[in-house]
């Protein structure tokens, strides 16, 4: 779906949710639907109980930073002023799973984000955080900017988790990509992501999930899964903590399952991000000359 799904609300309500929750009927909800939308969307009540019956189950925001300062210099108005944790929360009641982005990076950015933004991803149980280093698109303010002040250093890449960055941050560059690096670190070792999934389905309503039929593949996940983040991976104990508590509700066990290969996942390309971060702090200082 497009950046933000919710901007036409009007028509949303009205004839998109509507038409798609009778298809999704007729069929039996066959699937699922993913979507991009803001924070504001946890103001809607109305639209977010449509969306959920129409077959959404997981929304993409971008929540940005836990600083308000940093939310304005990035335009993110609709974030500013609002308990970040409480929205995120009621979207999750309603039956959304919210995977978050976060920038590091930021003009105003000060050595206690780092901290402050594992604390917001942890407590409002986003599982899946997608945290990158701010980059500036041509074209863009914040580019035009950054070449008045001569701190272009390369055309940016297009993907900010590619631990690349295409300017002089303000913050000193090592201090910078070293708390970047904690923060991924932190919020994907065994001990925090299996205690965010625990926190995002103690929240999360389980009611419009599907009953999936076991299944040769989902039970060979299951094993694989056990054997690689259950026994080899370190940090296995807090895995069978999660998968012990999960069996009290056996409708966790799935979801809880599948995040744990999520970041069983992300864990080994964290691994090849620790040479990426050094290489960029060698030649990060250098101002460009891009035009």
């Amino acid at each position: 779906m497009d950046d933000n799904f919710i901007g036409k609300r009007h028509a949303l309500k009205t004839e998109l949710l509507p038409a798609m929750i009778e298809w999704m009927e007729h069929r039996n909800r066959p699937f699922y639907f993913n979507t991009q939308a803001s924070i504001d969307l946890a103001d809607d009540e109305e639209l977010m109980t449509l969306m959920v019956r129409a077959g959404f189950d997981c929304v993409f925001v971008g929540v940005e930073s836990p600083d308000e300062t940093c939310l304005t210099e990035c335009n993110k108005i609709q974030n500013t002023g609002r308990d970040m944790v409480n929205a995120i929360k009621k979207m999750q009641r309603f039956g959304l799973q919210v995977q978050g982005g976060f920038i590091v990076g930021f003009d105003s950015d000060q050595p206690t984000v780092f901290d402050r933004m594992i604390d917001l991803i942890q407590n409002s149980g986003i599982v899946m955080a997608m945290v990158g280093l701010l980059n500036a698109p041509r074209g863009t303010k914040l580019y035009k900017k950054l070449m008045h002040e001569n701190r272009l250093t390369q055309p940016p890449s297009g993907d900010n988790m590619d631990c690349t960055m295409n300017f002089v941050p303000r913050m000193d560059v090592h201090e910078l990509l070293e708390g970047y690096h904690k923060v991924l670190d932190t919020i994907y070792s065994q001990k925090y992501y299996c205690k965010r999934i625990k926190i995002f389905l103690e929240n999360y309503n389980l009611s419009n999930t599907l009953r999936l039929k076991i299944r040769f593949s989902g039970i060979k996940a299951l094993v694989k899964s056990m054997w690689q983040i259950g026994i080899i991976e370190k940090g296995k104990l807090h895995y069978w903590l999660l998968i012990l508590w999960a069996l009290k509700n056996p409708r966790r066990l799935p979801q809880a399952v599948r995040f744990s290969i999520y970041g069983y996942h992300f864990r080994k390309m964290l691994k090849n991000l620790r040479p990426q971060i050094n290489e960029l702090a060698v030649t990060s200082n250098d101002p460009g000359t891009l035009t």
